[in-house]
């Protein structure tokens, strides 16, 4: 008779096509069953790597993945990236081993009650539920939109199972969102038809319910003009759309959101960034939001519609057929003169002969196919790769770290954006501070991506701190990371690499993606201290009453 492992193996492969992992005692028996079935397992280095993998694989092919650990000091080192799962609402299974059922060893740790502390469900396998179990907990994930953390007791994985098979095959039970209600429907079309200057936000959520036609066509209907969060771009027409909206839109773009009257928000939480803490709409624009959330997600929303997003904006459009255009978009100049697009260019080098991050990245976007698939740890440096990379529709790009505030889960992103789209260029952004902290998968990295780029942006510090806190007087000896050779570490692991230290370092770049070789480039790019995003602008001016600037 087949072990709870192997039918919880069975059932995963039934539903999920790849797995993340590190191997170690609490999931050995799992791992060996793993490879009687078709589901693909991909190893990394690191186990906060296999999670980042499958939530960088989720949101790169919006397709569940499933990462899988050992217990103790393996389900440990997963909590940054559980916490981020969670908080950027990614279905996401972690299969690990837990505990005895006899009580804890000196070496294991209440993982329940971690995962309680970061808001991940928990579902424990026994030897009576492997197959139930598995389907629950991938389930929950799918239908709550977070990360479940399956747990198999160390004496339990290997037992023969006493669990009914025939239902793991069985299609999920998937509950799907609530449709919105007629009154409120009602409502936020009442606000719209009275709008003169109509804004249309929209979010990465809008483009997982499949709202795009619906949205686009509300938008011409409405004479709006449109915007979209970071991961929300490419879902208007190009036309009459700003860009990303907040502390990465263009300036004279976000002037010109604030004058609108009536600010339409489909699938987009509204965060401080977007939001330009509070500067991205006027004062007296009245705010409709159509959200999954049962609440609205920010103080400024007038009108709330809870519901699909697809639903909500069908349901927007048969109740706003016939009405006139405002005209608005037709009447905007900086669209077809290219003012709300354009931006500030960049030197060929910073005033201190290190590389300019804007002209850098531009010539970046440039260089690297259309045909991309995108992720970026986090750090300072997103405020460049934010204004001058092109990037394509919501599911083509991931900016792992952003919800939690994390830094450090870069080079294991690019295995599941890899993972999950081999057939396109894979391209990672990070920071030095960010690469060296992920630094163990690199390796993975480098063996998983078919072909790609890693772009460090190396300023030789952390460089959100040294534009916040340095140029508030701290000492910034914290703050600076010695000079360190990325390009050498790349070639190490079976990378080419290149030390960028001017543009024209990059033909050498140019030239290996022109020839359409399989492989991955690291770009070692040496850019200056002295350029601040404008995005940090923001973060500075909500932080001055933390301490009082010493120097500029």
């Amino acid at each position: 008779m087949p072990t709870v492992s192997a039918h919880i193996a069975t059932t995963l492969a039934t539903h999920v096509t790849d797995m993340f992992g590190v191997m170690g005692n609490g999931n050995a028996y799992l791992l060996d069953a793993l490879f009687d079935t078709p589901l693909a397992y991909t190893a990394v280095r690191h186990e906060a790597g296999a999670v980042a993998a499958a939530d960088a694989y989720y949101r790169t092919c919006s397709r569940i993945a499933v990462a899988t650990c050992t217990y103790g000091p393996g389900f440990t080192n997963t909590i940054t990236p559980l916490t981020e799962a969670v908080m950027a609402r990614t279905p996401l299974v972690l299969v690990t081993g837990a505990a005895p059922t006899t009580g804890f060893r000196p070496w294991d740790v209440d993982q329940a009650a971690l995962c309680r502390a970061v808001g991940a469900h928990v579902v424990t396998v026994t030897q009576d539920t492997p197959v139930s179990s598995t389907r629950e907990a991938l389930e929950y994930a799918l239908t709550h939109r977070t990360a479940v953390v399956l747990e198999i007791p160390y004496d339990v994985g290997g037992l023969e199972a006493q669990d009914a098979v025939d239902s793991a095959s069985a299609a999920l039970a998937v509950a799907s969102a609530q449709p919105p209600r007629a009154r409120a429907l009602d409502d936020a079309a009442a606000v719209l038809r009275s709008a003169r200057r109509p804004l249309v936000l929209a979010g990465r959520g809008a483009f997982l319910s499949g709202a795009g036609d619906a949205m686009r066509a509300l938008a011409a209907r409405l004479g709006a003009i449109t915007t979209s969060t970071a991961l929300g771009r490419g879902q208007f027409d190009a036309r009459y759309d700003l860009g990303v909206a907040g502390g990465f839109g263009q300036e004279n773009a976000m002037q010109l959101a604030a004058t609108a009257d009536v600010v339409l928000v489909i699938g987009a939480g509204l965060n401080q960034f977007t939001m330009r803490f509070g500067a991205l709409m006027g004062e007296n624009a009245r705010v409709v939001q159509l959200d999954i959330a049962s609440t609205p997600t920010n103080d400024r929303v007038d009108v709330f519609v809870s519901g699909d997003a697809r639903a909500s904006v069908e349901g927007l459009n048969a109740r706003l057929d016939g009405v006139a255009s405002s005209g608005w978009r037709e009447s905007i100049t900086g669209f077809s003169d290219g003012t709300l697009r354009a931006r500030e260019p960049g030197g060929r080098a910073a005033s201190d002969g290190l590389l300019d991050p804007r002209s850098l990245t531009a010539r970046l976007n440039q260089i690297i196919p259309d045909d991309r698939v995108m992720v970026t740890d986090g750090g300072h440096f997103l405020g460049w790769v934010n204004q001058y990379f092109d990037m394509g529709v919501p599911d083509r790009y991931a900016m792992v770290g952003t919800p939690f505030q994390s830094i450090g889960l870069g080079f294991p992103s690019a295995v599941g954006a890899a993972v999950s789209r081999p057939e396109s260029f894979t391209v990672l952004c990070t920071g030095d501070g960010g690469g060296l902290m992920a630094l163990a998968d690199l390796e993975s990295a480098v063996r998983t991506m078919k072909r790609g780029a890693i772009i460090v942006y190396n300023d030789a510090a952390y460089g959100a701190e040294i534009h916040l806190y340095g140029l508030a007087g701290f000492d910034e000896r914290p703050m600076l990371i010695s000079g360190v050779d990325f390009a050498g570490l790349a070639r190490s692991v079976g990378a080419d690499a290149v030390t960028v230290n001017t543009l024209d370092d990059l033909d050498v770049f140019a030239r290996w993606v022109a020839s359409g070789a399989d492989g991955v480039m690291l770009l070692d790019c040496r850019i200056t201290q002295s350029l601040r995003a404008p995005y940090q602008e923001e973060v500075i001016e909500q932080n001055s009453a933390l301490f009082e600037p010493t120097h500029a």
